[in-house]
This record gives structure tokens, C-alpha cells and sequence, in this order.
């Protein structure tokens, strides 16, 4: 039975299939909070480092500050694993409440620990395991949200339904762009050194109670009536890599591509700051574009993947934003000055936006929805974990060992290359029906 057909027939365990628009709010409520507190952390990692991880050298602080927003990524296949595997055998809803409620517990902990000098080394301690419980939860988020999105959108509207999976991210990152540049515009320098970084945490740790409340109300997408053979973690990991391992691996690349020029450009507020010098309020205006531009792009991507189909919405955005990221660098290094950030941020993410959302509908929709969630949350997870968690620190380490500032332009190249040769081995999904 397809996702399709299931509209008209219900489930054992939920109302009919068929998505309304408070279900897609509420699908992606959690998606936007998870996202908004790694964003969050990404722009205040010069304060962080400076609190838990102090040094003589600056450098030294941020380096140790954004390796730690990489631990976070170390969990994130771990999750995609066992939440990925609950959704398929216990069902969409139940897995995408875990992860918001494990996403809280993280979110606390880095708002009420104690800085280095308060505590002494427990504190950096603490917040690694904040990191580990948010990459964890975040790994499990993305294939239950994504399958449900598909499963129940309305016929011929998949890409659009599933593309809300980044326009969520891209909302998350408004939100906490908007939240850090009112912060740094009604605060000095010292108070939002000393305190003023925890505010955006915490905002969100009062959040998750309305995000849980909505997600509870949500209707289940997998019929509980359908063979459980794939639904024990040791089968779909099995399935993944015997039945399945063309998708998967392609997925791997396509998905590595488009999370390094995701985080390199979640990165250019760090990088205006400490590579570009620029003021705050100007490089925290960079991410307000960056999260507007993904949130408007992603959604015009899906719409227009369901009208000229996925590969188009995937390679030509690709290889125009691979063209573009050597231009890009050079016009924010040349001038130096808040519209050259601004314009190059906003080409680069409007680029790679439209074939991201793609990415996110095209994966999920090549496997079977025994393993449909787990198995897209694994290749997300992995790719992100490997590439996307070692982005910022690579660019950072680029940055230094090279002295040029134009490195993360010829990252985003090379990876740039690696996805468009994936993306054009990959099967065509518009119009087709998805696997049982």
C-alpha cells in the first residue's frame, strides 16, 4: 500500500493518513527548536569557549569550542540507529516526541552550568554531555519528521511537504539570528560575555513544553498492521546495506555536500568576527540572511522538484553554487564590509537551499518505508557526523595553518564536485510511488 493510497484507508494505530496544516506545524515545531539551539550554539561559540574552555590563546578557546560542537555529531548516527529503528516498528510520532524531549534535557544543561572559573573542569565536562544527548536526539529527528512528511502529504506534493524539513532549519536559524542580534543590540559587550549568551537557551528550554504538547497531537503515518521483519535494529541495519546500499551510499555524498556548505555558511558568523573583523551586530545580520534565504528557497525547491522533477532541483543549483564560492569569498575578503557579507551569504544559501530541500525528498523517497526512516536518518547522520560536524573545525584549522582566508571557498569546491557526481547517479522520484 502506498503513501498515496493510504489517504482514503486508516491505519490500525492512527487516524487516516493525510496531513492538514496544523499536523505540518507540529511535525515541524520540534524540527525548529532542535535546530535552533545547535544554531544558537554556532553563534555564541567565542563566548562559550571563552567560559568553559579558557586559554591564554583565543584561538586555542575557539578551537576547543567548536570541536565541541562537533562532539555533538559524534551521536548522531548512534540516534539515527535506535530512534531511525523505533519509528519504523513503534511509529513516527513516538520518536519525533523522544527527540524533542531529550533536545530539552541538553538545551538546560548548557544554559544553568557554571562557567571554567566558577566550577573548575566539570563545567566543559557537563557541556560535552549536553553536546552527546542533542546529537543523539538531532540524529533520530530528521528521518521520522521526513518520513512522516512524505507518508502523509497530499498526492503530487511530496517535494513540497518534505522540503518544510529544511525550511524548518531555516526558520530555526531567524529565529535565533533575530534572538542573538536583539541581544547584542540591547546589551553591552561585557553583559552578554558574562550572561547574556544564555538567554537564547533558555528561551528555547521554554519552548519545548508547547512543542511536545503539538507533537502529541499528531496522526501515525506507519500502519501498525504491516511486517515487522525489518523492524529490530540488527534486520534494518541488514536491510540498509544488503537490499538497499545504492541509495544509501549516494545518499552519503549527496547529503556530505550539501551539510559541508551548510555549516560553512552557519560558520560566517564566527568567520566575520574572527577572520573578517567585523562587528557583531553585522555578522549576526549574516545568519538573519542565511536562515531567511533557507526557509524561502528550500520551500520554492520542493514546489518546483514536484512540477520539473528532483534532479534538475538537485545538479543545477549545485554546480552554479560551486562556480560561485571562490567569487563569493574573494567579494567578502576584498571589501570587508557588511553588504559583500550579506550578498555573498545570501547567493550561496539561496543556492544551495533549493537543491537541499531536494536532497531531503529524494533520499527517503528512494527506500522502502520498513526501513525509511531509519535508513535516511543513518545516511543523514553519517554524512553529517563526518562532514558536517568537522566543517566548522576544518575551515577554523584552514584558516590558520594556510593563512588564507579564501580556504573555505575551496572546500566547498571540492565538495561541491563530489555531490554533483553523486546527484546525477541517483534515480529520478517524481511521480513515483513510494515502496511499501
Amino acid at each position: 500500500m502506498t503513501a498515496i493510497a493510504a489517504r482514503d484507508l486508516p491505519t490500525a494505530a492512527a487516524a487516516p493518513i493525510g496531513i492538514s496544516k496544523v499536523s505540518v506545524a507540529a511535525a515541524i515545531a520540534g524540527n525548529v527548536l532542535e535546530f535552533y539551539d545547535f544554531t544558537t550554539y554556532t553563534f555564541f561559540a567565542v563566548m562559550i569557549g571563552q567560559h568553559f574552555f579558557p586559554s591564554k590563546d583565543p584561538f586555542v578557546s575557539l578551537i576547543l569550542s567548536i570541536a565541541t560542537f562537533g562532539v555533538g555529531f559524534v551521536t548522531r548516527p548512534i540516534g539515527g540507529i535506535v530512534i531511525g529503528a523505533l519509528a519504523d516498528r513503534a511509529g513516527r510520532k513516538p520518536a519525533m516526541m523522544l527527540t524533542v524531549a531529550l533536545m530539552a534535557v541538553g538545551m538546560l544543561v548548557i544554559a544553568l552550568t557554571p562557567s571554567y572559573a566558577t566550577i573548575g573542569p566539570i563545567a566543559p565536562v557537563l557541556v560535552v554531555l549536553a553536546r552527546l544527548v542533542q546529537g543523539f536526539a538531532l540524529g533520530g529527528e530528521v528521518g521520522p519528521a521526513s518520513s512522516f512528511l512524505i507518508e502523509a502529504s497530499p498526492p503530487g506534493q511530496r517535494g513540497l511537504y518534505a522540503s518544510w524539513q529544511l525550511a524548518s532549519q531555516g526558520l530555526s536559524i531567524v529565529i535565533a539570528g533575530s534572538i542573538g542580534l536583539g541581544l547584542s543590540a540591547a546589551l553591552s559587550p561585557e553583559a552578554m560575555m558574562d550572561w547574556g549568551w544564555r538567554i537564547p537557551f533558555l528561551i528555547g528550554v521554554s519552548i519545548i513544553p508547547v512543542a511536545l504538547f503539538m507533537r502529541s497531537q499528531l496522526p501515525e503515518t506507519l500502519d501498525a498492521e504491516a511486517p515487522t521483519t525489518h523492524h529490530t535494529l540488527g534486520s534494518v541495519l541488514a536491510s540498509l546495506f544488503r537490499d538497499n546500499t545504492r541509495p544509501v551510499i549516494l545518499a552519503l555524498f549527496v547529503i556530505a555536500s550539501g551539510t559541508i556548505a551548510q555549516y560553512i555558511l552557519n560558520y560566517m558568523t564566527t568567520y566575520a568576527l574572527t577572520t573578517l573583523h567585523m562587528p557583531a551586530s553585522v555578522s549576526i545580520a549574516a545568519t538573519l540572511v542565511l536562515g531567511i534565504c533557507i526557509f524561502v528557497f528550500s520551500l520554492i525547491g520542493g514546489w518546483l522538484s514536484d512540477r520539473i522533477g528532483r534532479k534538475p532541483l538537485l545538479i543545477i543549483p549545485k554546480v552554479i553554487a560551486t562556480l560561485a564560492a571562490y567569487p563569493a569569498f574573494l567579494l567578502m575578503n576584498e571589501f570587508k564590509n557588511g553588504p559583500a557579507l550579506l550578498l555573498a551569504t545570501a547567493v550561496l544559501a539561496s543556492l544551495g537551499a533549493l537543491g537541499g530541500a531536494v536532497s531531503l525528498v529524494i533520499v527517503p523517497e528512494s527506500l522502502p518505508k520498513s526501513v525509511r526512516s531509519s535508513g535516511f536518518a543513518v545516511a543523514y547522520a553519517l554524512a553529517v557526523t563526518v562532514f558536517g560536524g568537522t566543517a566548522q573545525l576544518v575551515v577554523t584549522w584552514l584558516i590558520r595553518v594556510t593563512g588564507d582566508p579564501l580556504s573555505p571557498a575551496w572546500y566547498l569546491i571540492v565538495s561541491g564536485i563530489v555531490g554533483i557526481l553523486a546527484m546525477m547517479m541517483m534515480e529520478e522520484t517524481r511521480g513515483v510511488e513510494l515502496q511499501d
